[in-house]
């Protein structure tokens, strides 16, 4: 692909657009590395145009979503935080105030209500693999849930 030849607006559009890239060293010594597709939903409005809450927003649904691909049926995604021992939150819902919050709603490891507001400068975000609730036959998959209502907007 490096040889096609781009008109200079061709050239602006793709530096404009959204990219995603990976690299995971494996157990066996192999590397995987890769890009994957920023969906269009994401991609439609230029970056330019977001608040640095919405883009944070988009871009932590996305990488939930492909934790949660990594997941089998006995684990749910969670989240934990960073300074200090606040412990971990179930993820079940996620927003942005525009123009730079984010907060995640959720549950704590003992089930109370739990609710994280952070600005996106201070953002750190770790994905956690917590057993799944007992009480559900499936998986929360709340990346997927989140993704569909980027599609939606």
């Amino acid at each position: 692909m490096a040889d096609e030849i781009q008109t200079s607006a061709e050239a602006a559009e793709a530096d404009a657009l959204p990219r995603s890239r990976k690299v995971r060293c494996n157990p066996d010594g192999s590397i995987t590395a890769g890009s994957e597709e920023v969906p269009e939903t994401v991609a439609k409005t230029p970056v330019q145009q977001k608040s640095a809450a919405q883009w944070a927003y988009e871009r932590i649904i996305l990488y939930i979503q492909n934790f949660e691909k990594t997941l089998d049926n006995e684990q749910e995604a969670a989240m934990g935080f960073a300074g200090g021992d606040v412990g971990v939150m179930r993820i079940e819902g996620m927003g942005y105030f525009d123009p730079d919050l984010i907060t995640f709603y959720g549950t704590d490891e003992n089930g109370s209500k739990t609710q994280l507001v952070q600005h996106v400068t201070q953002l750190n975000v770790m994905l956690r693999a917590l057993p799944k609730a007992v009480e559900h036959v499936e998986p929360n998959r709340i990346g997927f849930r989140l993704a569909k209502d980027l599609e939606d907007s």
